[in-house]
């Protein structure tokens, strides 16, 4: 049985999303006196923590970016850019100052908006996903973190992407 390239992509964007996000996990229990409401994500990056987190995230975004180059849809320059924030956030990680910021960004903004891109006619689940991601995204920048404080609300930004990542992966698995 031969697999399509819409469900290889798929695959890969599945494996990928689900191991970066079994090792944020991972990499969170293990950061000494990590608060999620105080540290930021990136701080996972550095430390005793790094070698995991940045290898994950290098990972997910290698896996996303092949994915990329392997759909043959009008989005496929949305998810390549989140793949390419990825991996770039972990090969500059947060003590790396300005090129790190970069790649956050381009990883937040642009799976915000291939959230609310790939929904259309398709799953108005992942237009309410971009929507926070970058609602959150706004708030974040302007420093309103509210009672979440810093890491909170970046999880509220990073979040709704890996649920999206997830769920698009799974979509992408089902094509025929």
């Amino acid at each position: 049985m031969m697999l399509n390239r819409d469900k290889i992509s798929g695959y890969l964007i599945l494996v990928g999303v689900s191991q970066f996000l079994l090792f944020f996990t991972v990499s969170e229990i293990l950061y000494p006196n990590y608060s999620v409401k105080y540290n930021y994500i990136s701080d996972l990056g550095v430390g005793g923590t790094a070698i995991i987190f940045n290898t994950s995230i290098v990972i997910m975004g290698i896996l996303v970016i092949i994915s990329s180059l392997l759909l043959r849809v009008n989005y496929s320059p949305l998810v390549f850019l989140v793949g390419l924030g990825a991996a770039l956030v972990g090969i500059f990680p947060e003590n790396t100052g300005f090129p790190h910021l970069i790649a956050a960004l381009i990883t937040f903004l642009f799976g915000g908006i291939g959230a609310i891109f790939t929904s259309i006619r398709r799953n108005y689940f992942w237009t309410i996903l971009g929507l926070i991601t970058l609602a959150s995204l706004v708030l974040y920048i302007l420093k309103d973190y509210g009672p979440l404080g810093p890491g909170g609300m970046e999880r509220i930004i990073v979040y709704p992407e890996i649920i999206w990542g997830i769920s698009f992966g799974t979509y992408l698995t089902r094509q025929s």
